[in-house]
C-alpha cells in the first residue's frame, strides 16, 4: 500500500496493558482522595461509588498509607475506615461542621456527640432520640467534672435541643444511625416527640480513631490526654527519628492546606530539602495533588477541586466579605510584610462594609454587634485554609493569601486555576 491509499494513515494504538494500568491509576487516585476526605466511608453512603473503589485497591492503599504516613486502612464489606492521625492534635481550625447550615461545632456539640456515642455503645440494636437524650441526661448528673467545666444539658432548651439534633443528623450523615420513623424537626420544637433509628454496629465502632484506648490513658491534662491516645513510638536511633520526621512531614502535606518552612524544626527542614523531589513526586502520582513549591513551602494543589472539606464560598454575603479582607490583608502584606492587623480594625472595616453593600448583601447584617460575627467567621476560614495567622493583637497574613488577591489589570480574562488542598 502506498501513501496516496492511506493520507491518514492510523496512530500507533496503545498497548492495552499500559490502558488498564492507567485505569487502575485513575482508580486508585479516586479511592484515596475520598478517604483523605472522609476517613470513614461505607457501601450505601454518599460515597458508595468511590467505596467500591477502596475496596478493590484496598491492599495497594493499605500499604502505601502505613508505608508513607503510617496510617492505617481497615476494609470490610461494610466499611472502609482511614485511621489517620492528624499531623498538629492542637490544631482547632476545621471542626466537624452540620450539613445543612455549615456552621462549626461547637465545644458543647463535641461534648454532645461523645456521650451520644457513649450511649450508643450501651444501646439495643435499635434506639430512639428519646432513649439517647434520656441517657445522656444520665452521663450529666453522673458526672460532676461536667458541671465543673461549665456544661450543661437540658432538654427544656431548644437550643440544646437543637445541638443534640445536630449531632445526630451528624451521625445519620456516617451511617451509625439510619433513621427509620419520625423527623428530628419536630424534636427540636417538641420534646416529646420522638424519631427512630437503626443502629450501625460496625460503623459505630469506626467511629473512634485512637492507638490507645483513652480509659487506659493516666494523665489527666487534655494536652497530655491527646498525645498518649495517639502516641506512635519509633525506634530511638537515627533511622526511626527519620522515619518519624518522614512520617510527620508526609502528613502534613497530605492533611493540611499548606506547608509553611518557617513551621519546620530545624531537623524537618533539612530532610525536606534532601528528599522533597521524591516525597512530591510519590503524592502526586498516588493521588493526583499537584506540588507548587514558592520560595515561603509547598502547597499541594488540587485541580479536580473536590478534595478540600473546606473552601472560600464563592457567592453570597460571606463570599463577598472574604474577597474584600483579603484583598485588605493583602495590600498590607504589600507595604508592611510583618505588620499585624488587629481584630479591631477588621470589624471596623468590616462595619464600613456593611454599610456599604447592605442592599445585597443578606438582611441580618445590619444587626448589632453582626460586624464582629462576620468578621470572626471570615477570619476563622481564613485561618482554617492557612491563609493568616492568629496573633495575640490580631492576625498576620501569610504569603499563600496573594493568591487570591484581585488582579492588577481587573480586564484581563481570568484563569482558573486548582484549588488549595
Amino acid at each position: 500500500m502506498n501513501a496516496e491509499a492511506h493520507p491518514n494513515p492510523p496512530s500507533p494504538t496503545v498497548p492495552l496493558d499500559d490502558k488498564l494500568s492507567e485505569v487502575a491509576r485513575e482508580e486508585r487516585q479516586r479511592a484515596i482522595r475520598a478517604l483523605l476526605q472522609n476517613p470513614l466511608l461505607t457501601a450505601d453512603g454518599p460515597h458508595g461509588a468511590e467505596f467500591g473503589l477502596v475496596r478493590r485497591h484496598a491492599d495497594e492503599l493499605r500499604d502505601w498509607l502505613a508505608h508513607q504516613t503510617n496510617w492505617t486502612l481497615q476494609v470490610t464489606s461494610e466499611l472502609a475506615r482511614l485511621r489517620k492521625t492528624p499531623p498538629d492534635t492542637t490544631d482547632c481550625t476545621r471542626a466537624a461542621r452540620d450539613l445543612r447550615t455549615d456552621a462549626p461545632f461547637t465545644r458543647s456539640r463535641y461534648v454532645l456527640l461523645c456521650l451520644a456515642l457513649a450511649a450508643l455503645e450501651r444501646s439495643e440494636r435499635q434506639t430512639t432520640l428519646g432513649r439517647l437524650a434520656e441517657a445522656m441526661l444520665g452521663f450529666f448528673a453522673g458526672d460532676a467534672s461536667l458541671a465543673a467545666c461549665g456544661l450543661s444539658f437540658d432538654l427544656k432548651s431548644m437550643d440544646q435541643r437543637r445541638d443534640l439534633v445536630q449531632v445526630i443528623r451528624f451521625l445519620c450523615d456516617r451511617r451509625v444511625l439510619w433513621r427509620r420513623q419520625g423527623d428530628e424537626d419536630l424534636f427540636i420544637r417538641d420534646e416529646h416527640s420522638d424519631v427512630l433509628y437503626n443502629v450501625n454496629r460496625p460503623v459505630l465502632t469506626g467511629m473512634l480513631c485512637v492507638r490507645r484506648g483513652p480509659s487506659t490513658v493516666t494523665p489527666t491534662g487534655l494536652a497530655e490526654r491527646l498525645a498518649a491516645i495517639v502516641e506512635e513510638p519509633m525506634p530511638d536511633t537515627e533511622e526511626g527519628q527519620n522515619r518519624q520526621i518522614r512520617i510527620h512531614l508526609m502528613r502534613l502535606l497530605l492533611d493540611d492546606p499548606l506547608l509553611y518552612y518557617s513551621s519546620l524544626e530545624p531537623r524537618e527542614r533539612a530532610y525536606l530539602d534532601r528528599q522533597r523531589g521524591i516525597m512530591l513526586r510519590q503524592i502526586s502520582d498516588f493521588t493526583g495533588l499537584v506540588p507548587e513549591v514558592r520560595a515561603e513551602g509547598i502547597a499541594m494543589l488540587d485541580p479536580c477541586g473536590d478534595l478540600s472539606d473546606l473552601a472560600l464560598p464563592e457567592e453570597g454575603t460571606e463570599g463577598h466579605l472574604i474577597l474584600l479582607m483579603i484583598e485588605l490583608l493583602t495590600n498590607r502584606l504589600r507595604e508592611r510584610e510583618q505588620e499585624s492587623v488587629g481584630f479591631s480594625e477588621l470589624c471596623m472595616h468590616t462595619a464600613n462594609w456593611i454599610a456599604e453593600y447592605k442592599q445585597h448583601w443578606r438582611k441580618d447584617v445590619t444587626a448589632p454587634g453582626a460586624e464582629r460575627a462576620l468578621a470572626e467567621a471570615a477570619i476563622g476560614r481564613l485561618e482554617a485554609l492557612g491563609l493568616i495567622r492568629r496573633v495575640p493583637d490580631g492576625v498576620q497574613p501569610l504569603p499563600a493569601l496573594g493568591r487570591y488577591a484581585l488582579a492588577e489589570d481587573a480586564e484581563q480574562d481570568t484563569i482558573e486555576e486548582p484549588t488549595l488542598l
